[in-house]
């Protein structure tokens, strides 16, 4: 015996109410709840489970057979590649590249023999051509089509039985049987759900494009981030040509790695040199910059840190951060006023990594309060001199992993001396200045704090 709950569901949003609204609650859509019948709650005894659980010793590894895109970065994101059944969500401001990076796997993937269906759902097939010949991406086993109907995708995928399914975008795929109209959260939802039931039951590798929100964050429901194996974020500026690839969430593998690219007229290639990309343009002796080697994923990199101190009247003196934590440079703020006593109550305090790199890691800390310093006093750190180290309240220097690691990225670059952690082993073809605390790192660079206070 069953028994049947009507609920009210909103078009627009998919809120969900027990009884019927004006307005919905959740979007303020007017008129937009409608009744529909919810599934039948079985009363008696339990059902019958439909699956044996097993030791999971005996469970196969997903994650062991692994498909390379033939995109080096790419692969590098994705830990080696993509893994049969898996969703993988590719986001990013319209414009960045998202297309031509899909474009270009896809053809690498179908010129060794794969056989890949790109649904292009925004563009149309003869557009698609027309990218693809200036990427040289024409190959026998890449299939385009130009559809939009989710149960029309699912026929060409029964039909075809490619190993790749693309989609491009998730947002303008449109499902009759969901309520709403494309892009909206339902319908968003109910497409990204039956795509990944699609990926499971045929072990499809499926890859979603999908667009981002003025703020960055992925459009469409936040349930389409939790639904997918792999969220990668394609960022960059559409003014520049590097183009930068990381990894929000995956399944099977880390999310540390970082992908560089840069767009040229040929498509997106991997860059070589990431140290020397970020500090071509940097111009030594300058106070408030200084260069750290950072480590993203498995890959050493050098930036520079830079940073400018200005004098000001608010009563409130702004500490404003680009491509670093907002929060981390109060607190290195407040370590270098009240453990090295440099005065910065009456000065904004600008932070920034240049080359657009973002950095995440506490290793930077010590690099980035000697910016910080050196702009207030306007002493600048020698040009041949790197600086590593993990900053306490205290104002002790703490250790950073694989330093060794990052010493030899920097001298391979032509850094001969390098402020680090009390506790760093030596590397060789680089001076190591062991330091403690902060206090001493500011001697060592040659910015006296007593002149500051």
């Amino acid at each position: 015996m069953t028994r049947t709950c009507v609920r009210y569901r909103c078009d627009a949003c998919g809120f969900e109410s027990a009884k019927w609204l004006g307005r919905c609650p959740e979007c303020d859509a007017w008129g937009s709840l409608a009744e529909r019948a919810a599934a039948n709650r079985p009363e008696g005894p339990a059902a019958v489970p439909g699956t044996v659980a097993v030791p999971i010793a005996a469970v196969d590894a997903l994650g062991a057979a692994q498909l390379p895109t033939g995109a080096p970065e790419l692969d590098r994101v994705l830990g080696g590649g993509l893994v049969a059944g898996s969703v993988t969500l590719l986001g990013g401001e319209p414009g960045i590249g998202k297309s031509t990076l899909l474009l270009q796997a896809l053809g690498r993937m179908a010129a060794r023999g794969v056989r890949c269906l790109l649904v292009s759902a925004e563009e149309s097939p003869a557009q698609v051509r027309v990218r693809a010949d200036r990427l040289g991406t024409l190959a026998p086993e890449l299939l385009v089509v130009g559809e939009n109907s989710l149960p029309a995708v699912v026929a060409h995928v029964g039909a075809l039985q490619p190993v790749v399914l693309a989609i491009d975008s998730i947002q303008t795929v449109h499902d009759p049987d969901a309520p709403g109209s494309a892009g909206s959260v339902t319908q968003v939802r109910e497409g990204a759900q039956r795509l990944v039931r699609l990926a499971k039951e045929l072990g499809v590798v499926t890859l979603l494009v999908g667009h981002v929100t003025k703020d960055g964050a992925l459009a469409g429901p936040r349930a389409l981030e939790h639904v997918v194996d792999t969220v990668l974020s394609f960022e960059g500026d559409r003014h520049h040509a590097l183009r930068i690839l990381r990894a929000l969430k995956h399944r099977f593998g880390p999310t540390d790695e970082l992908g560089l690219m840069e767009m040229t007229e040929r498509g997106l290639t991997p860059v070589a040199d990431p140290s020397a990309l970020f500090l071509a343009d940097r111009r030594t002796g300058a106070p408030g910059s200084v260069v750290t080697p950072v480590l993203e994923g498995t890959r050493p990199i050098c930036v520079e840190v830079q940073s400018l101190v200005t004098q000001t009247g608010a009563p409130m003196p702004r500490r404003v951060a680009q491509a670093f934590d907002s929060g981390r440079l109060a607190m290195l703020v407040a370590v270098l006023q009240r453990r090295a006593r440099v005065g910065l109550g009456d000065h904004d305090v600008y932070a920034s990594v240049a080359g657009g790199v973002k950095v995440t890691e506490p290793g930077a800390d010590l690099a980035v309060a000697l910016a910080i310093a050196g702009a207030r006093g306007d002493r600048p750190v020698d040009a041949d001199t790197v600086v590593i180290g993990e900053l306490g309240l205290g104002g002790e220097v703490r250790q950073v992993p694989q330093a060794p690691r990052r010493l030899s990225e920097a001298a391979r670059l032509g850094f001969r001396r390098a402020i680090v952690p009390a506790s760093t082993p030596d590397v060789s073809g680089m001076a190591l200045v062991r330091v403690g605390t902060v206090l001493e790192a500011l001697v060592a660079t040659g910015i006296r704090a007593g002149g500051h206070a």
